[in-house]
């Protein structure tokens, strides 16, 4: 028989329990992978013979050959998510776990009943009607003068009242190189774009050839020009209406051109098909912005800007593609993460090396913006943006594969003991985001008074560098409020675990992302106060809205905390910063009208 012990058994809790089964998971997965990899280093070796016989690039074999390290649209958390109307919609949409959708129905759904959620979703505030944007202005005429492709027709001859003059349109496209061009995407050559631009016009200086490119540009720049500036505001409302579709008549006109060239695309095509959905993305059309990421990555296939560019190709022609195939992961991945629905683009696929962002390749990439110091140029920022992409979409799909049910109970007290085994899986993963943090050079940093530390959750005020170009502090600015709304996106799921957790873990990245939350605000309140950096900046309202309905949820969860007073300050300076904003473009106005009566709904709870 058995023998007797009267050793001590060491007891184990469900949740250390789970936090084991995690461990184990993460183990067999990285054996997995080693044997995986062994597997393929042993058919990588015939693969490379064989290409060398038939003269094919053995790293491009090697390359294709390489296990899939990152799971993508695990069904277990796809059946989450919630369906609503959002904005001006009729009909309702998905939006997944991660989505400020999915987190602002939680927040109603603690504050009232079914019947009384759906009456407050259907006042969340979006974009204007898509019939403001698609239909045709009022007493105009087409944009386009026949149905000709742009190749066969003339000149496109309009009004002077229907588009700008020649002026006009280049007091926009300047802007375009200082935002969009700086601070966004550097997707086109400034030189190459000038001398289309210029070859485009007429020698009367009255009629412009058609260009969807030279078309978008003008938009987007249109639709961030006339919200940051009041005059031009009263002046084009008459017009155009709501600030955030000004601009609609180049819209529409690139898209009935670009149509021409889908069966032919070039690289001016991807250039504009990625504008226009920026475009939408500011204009707050969820659906369409998501919808028109779609042909920017076929489009991107159909050029081959997911091969690294042969050696063959000019430098500067190399670059650019990888500078367009970057920048449309990083398109990819905002819709993805904003929606909550899965990525488009595959990173296993992911064959384009990083574009390079030293002072010779900014030279070569067209505009002549001053050097940073430390081979560091106007480029830098992209690179760092990607790297930023790269280290969260590494930590979002670990978290949202979800292979301990996080997301399969109605609540997150169901599986707490899931949420907290994730918690401390999803604490070693956040390193990553928190190495690129630390690895930003400081000429991409905005200083701190009072010896404060840039890229954290401090307190101190911002010390803006007064003399700086206007490009280089928007870069400063938007890759660090980037960098927060990013951590607030990852760290949201745990806010309502918290109150039903007694894990540290859980706790502390709940508390982590408020701090995000508060520090993007207050960044948010000091530059609009006293800069017109980010005056009419869309992107910067959306992640201020974020911000907002995060700390209110917050507050909701955590009522009696010892940061709940400073969550709450800060939602009274988010009000502040909304009403900056609503005096731009009637979204934020209503936005700001959401957080004041979520705010007494939840002091009232």
């Amino acid at each position: 028989g058995s023998q007797c012990s009267n050793a001590v058994i060491k007891s184990t809790t469900l949740p250390q329990a789970y936090r084991e089964i995690e461990r184990l998971r993460r183990k067999i997965h990285d054996l997995e992978s080693e044997l995986q990899q062994q597997k393929t280093d042993s058919h990588v070796d015939l693969i490379v013979s064989a290409s060398q016989e038939a003269n094919i690039d053995p790293n491009l074999s090697r390359l294709s050959q390489r296990p899939a390290r990152y799971s993508y649209g695990s069904p277990t958390w796809l059946q989450k998510g919630v369906h609503i109307c959002a904005g001006q919609s009729t009909s309702k949409t998905w939006y997944g776990p991660s989505s400020l959708f999915y987190f602002i129905t939680r927040v109603l759904d603690l504050l009232g009943s079914p019947g009384q959620q759906s009456a407050n979703q259907d006042q969340l505030p979006g974009s204007v009607s898509a019939s403001s944007l698609l239909d045709e202005p009022g007493n105009t005429v087409s944009p386009m003068d026949d149905a000709r492709p742009p190749g066969q027709a003339g000149p496109t001859s309009t009004p002077t009242e229907e588009y700008l003059s020649l002026m006009q349109e280049e007091y926009f496209i300047e802007l375009y190189w200082q935002s969009h061009h700086a601070a966004v995407f550097p997707i086109i050559d400034e030189t190459e774009f000038r001398e289309h631009y210029r070859s485009s016009w007429t020698a009367e200086g009255d009629v412009r050839k058609p260009s969807p490119l030279i078309d978008i540009v003008i938009a987007v720049s249109m639709q961030l020009g006339i919200s940051a500036t009041p005059a031009a505001r009263r002046n084009f409302a008459r017009q155009e209406g709501d600030a955030t579709v000004v601009g609609r008549r180049y819209y529409l006109r690139c898209q009935k051109l670009l149509a021409y060239e889908l069966e032919s695309p070039v690289i001016s095509t991807l250039q504009s098909q990625i504008l226009c959905s920026v475009y939408l993305c500011c204009a707050n059309f969820q659906n369409m912005s998501d919808s028109a990421c779609s042909p920017v990555i076929r489009t991107a296939y159909m050029l081959g800007l997911h091969l690294d560019p042969p050696e063959s190709l000019p430098s500067k022609e190399r670059e650019m593609r990888r500078r367009l195939w970057w920048a449309i992961y990083i398109l990819d991945s905002k819709i993805g993460m904003k929606y909550g629905r899965p990525f488009l683009l595959n990173r296993t696929r992911f064959l384009p090396q990083l574009p390079e962002h030293s002072l010779d390749a900014a030279m070569e990439a067209g505009s002549r913006f001053s050097p940073l110091g430390s081979n560091l140029s106007w480029l830098s920022f992209h690179r760092l943006q990607t790297e930023l992409f790269m280290a969260v979409r590494t930590v979002y799909t670990s978290f949202f594969d979800d292979s301990l049910g996080a997301f399969t109970g109605n609540s997150a007290s169901d599986n707490i003991e899931a949420f907290e085994a994730h918690a401390e899986a999803f604490h070693e993963n956040l390193e990553e985001v928190d190495v690129w943090a630390q690895s930003v050079p400081d000429a991409l940093k905005t200083t701190r008074l009072n010896n404060g530390r840039p890229l954290s959750t401090d307190s101190c005020s911002l010390d803006l560098e007064l003399f700086a170009p206007l490009w280089l502090q928007r870069q400063r600015l938007l890759l660090e409020l980037m960098y927060h709304n990013l951590c607030i996106n990852l760290c949201r799921p745990f806010i309502f675990a918290c109150s039903a957790s007694t894990s540290g873990g859980v706790e502390q990245l709940g508390m982590r992302c408020a701090r995000h939350a508060a520090t993007l605000t207050k960044i948010m309140h000091q530059v609009l106060s006293s800069t017109d950096i980010l005056n009419g900046w869309h992107e910067a309202f959306q992640w201020q809205w974020n911000a907002a309905m995060t700390l209110v949820g917050f507050v909701l969860a955590y009522p009696q905390a010892a940061s709940t007073a400073e969550a709450r300050k800060a939602i009274d300076v988010s009000l502040d910063v909304l009403d900056l904003y609503g005096a731009s473009f009637a979204v934020a106005a209503k936005a700001a009208d959401v957080v004041r009566r979520l705010r007494a709904e939840v002091d009232r709870v």
